[in-house]
């Protein structure tokens, strides 16, 4: 994994998400009430707390959880949240330690179709069904990763050519096409269509 991925809209925090598999993941699972930036500029903040270039999920798992949830709470706040969500990154380091030796692109490596990767996404802690598939859109839209059947694994934000996720932004414009549609998808449940 070396890619440039513009998601934090910084470049020392994109650049941290395209080479580290564990960095990405973190930005997906911070990704939730709270603007997408700030989610994903986290990982980079967090190893520059932790005095590291990149994270490591046996360093984080072997971390105090109430320590570690101090370092992200510290100002500014990784989050909106930060000791909620710092135990659920110290929770999602500790599986990848247990079930893949602190790798995280193993959850994805040998993966032999979209669903078993979904599979395998939606039993990270704190990843449910809709973020699983919106990583799975990541991963396969972004960085290469596209076993068999990916793309109706992540369901509608698999397809090609839309501009309704992370999965989707490359850059400002389509950036603004996300934005876009999340606005009209929130004004439509709104109205109750």
């Amino acid at each position: 994994m070396d890619v440039t991925l513009h998601l934090a809209q910084q470049p020392e925090a994109d650049e941290l998400l395209g080479r580290s598999p564990l960095a990405a993941l973190v930005g997906m699972l911070l990704d939730q009430q709270v603007p997408m930036e700030w989610a994903f500029a986290g990982p980079y903040t967090i190893a520059r707390r932790m005095g590291a270039d990149d994270l490591d999920a046996h360093e984080i798992a072997a971390y105090d959880p109430e320590k570690f949830a101090e370092l992200l709470s510290a100002k500014p706040a990784v989050h909106r949240h930060p000791g909620s969500m710092g135990k659920r990154i110290h929770q999602l380091c500790q599986y990848l330690v247990e079930h893949y030796d602190g790798d995280a692109a193993a959850v994805w490596k040998d993966a032999g179709s979209g669903t078993e990767l979904l599979c395998r996404l939606k039993e990270l802690p704190g990843f449910g069904a809709q973020k699983a598939q919106t990583f799975l859109a990541l991963l396969g839209k972004q960085l290469g990763v596209a076993p068999k059947g990916r793309r109706e694994a992540a369901g509608p934000y698999g397809e090609a050519g839309s501009f309704r996720s992370v999965a989707d932004i490359t850059g400002p414009e389509s950036l603004a096409k996300v934005r876009a549609h999340k606005q009209e998808m929130k004004a439509a449940k709104a109205s109750g269509r």
